[in-house]
């Protein structure tokens, strides 16, 4: 039912009108969850998915094993992806448990790999439906094009987890390539950037890439499936128009200026969806879109945090803004991580402060 009303707003008004912001707070108590002296101590991304009222899975990408000392990290091995484990709601009594694996001389190893050994991945969004786990990987490769970072994405796969409720380590894992998607040094086109359960459906959020128009070339678009259909590809369909159709090359490009990594979720305290990103994915602003639909139309992008981490260093940026509806303790709290980092890897080393999720409160209200 609330879908169907949603579709009826959506047809008689244009756009959500975006809420006044009415307060932001960074959490240390939240921060401090992930942080650790020995073994794993520090990593990007920071994708999560609830398991239950107090447990939850999270994702990172390139992750930091070795110690921490003084104030510095003492790295002895960058893997590429790693697993954590998170018990319990309340940021001081939280528990979290660490996983990735070990290569055959048993140093530290990413905790999967892709099955056909090209590259590596990065895990993006996940979400748990009909008892299973399913997590979009994005598959980078090595690339020594100029402007590239050194790096450059050559695929999407998902990850079907049969045994979510184990441990990781005895998970039982099927990789299924995603066939939607374009790569190229001219700018990508994949899905899996957030993901959404609604109505009967799983709603998959990704990227358009036109490197043409500057850094506004990134775009939203949007597929959907049933629930229990996601990797039947058969029965995705794409948002065009205010209709969903099997071809791709018909999809709209819902918005311009979103980040790589997002997050959507209802929120229920404006009974509206929310879209938080980072700027043109790497920024000091943290940004927010609010619809009364999963695919909008979309209101106006509204600056919702300043990152302070941009005035520590000249070399330092943030970006992988998202939030996490299974930390909110109120409905009126939307809870943020991003990340902040360095193109200066010694300064990943030198300076603990960085590369860790770092975790923001923000309140919202109505106009």
């Amino acid at each position: 039912m609330r879908f169907l009303i949603l579709a009826l707003l959506f047809i008689f008004f244009p756009a959500a009108i975006f809420a006044s912001v009415v307060s932001d707070e960074a959490l240390p108590e939240y921060d401090n969850i992930f942080h650790n002296d020995s073994g794993w101590i520090g990593g990007d991304g920071a994708y999560s998915v609830s398991l239950s009222p107090d447990t939850a899975l999270w994702f990172f990408g390139d992750t930091c094993i070795g110690e921490v000392k003084s104030g510095k990290r003492e790295i002895t091995a960058i893997i590429n992806n790693s697993v954590v484990i998170l018990r319990g709601k309340n940021p001081k009594k939280a528990k979290v448990e660490f996983f990735w694996n070990k290569d055959s001389s048993g140093k530290a190893a990413a905790f999967i790999k892709p099955r056909d050994g090209v590259g590596w991945f990065w895990p993006f969004a996940g979400i748990l439906s009909n008892s299973k786990l399913f997590i979009f990987l994005m598959q980078i490769d090595k690339s020594l094009e100029k402007d590239s970072l050194g790096f450059k994405l050559i695929g999407t796969t998902i990850a079907e987890v049969d045994n979510p409720f184990d441990s990781p380590y005895e998970w039982i894992i099927n990789q299924r390539k995603i066939p939607f998607g374009k790569f190229s040094n001219q700018g990508n086109l994949f899905f899996g950037s957030s993901v959404l359960k609604e109505d009967g459906f799983i709603y998959i959020y990704g990227c358009s890439e036109d490197w043409s128009k500057g850094t506004g070339g990134r775009s939203m678009i949007i597929a959907r499936a049933p629930v229990d259909r996601i990797t039947d590809f058969s029965y995705w369909r794409f948002f065009s128009q205010g209709e969903w159709v099997a071809d791709l090359s018909m999809a709209t490009k819902v918005f311009d200026g979103v980040a790589t990594e997002y997050s959507v979720q209802y929120y229920r305290k404006l009974k509206e969806y929310v879209c938080i990103y980072t700027e043109n994915s790497l920024s000091k602003n943290i940004l927010a879109r609010t619809s009364l639909t999963p695919f909008g139309p979309w209101s106006q992008e509204e600056i919702v945090y300043d990152c302070p981490e941009y005035a520590w260093d000249k070399d330092y940026f943030c970006y992988a803004a998202k939030a996490h509806p299974e930390l909110a303790l109120k409905k009126d709290d939307l809870i943020i991580s991003y990340v902040c980092n360095s193109v200066d890897m010694d300064k990943l080393s030198s300076d603990a402060r960085i590369y860790w999720p770092r975790f923001i409160k923000v309140r919202i209200n109505s106009e």
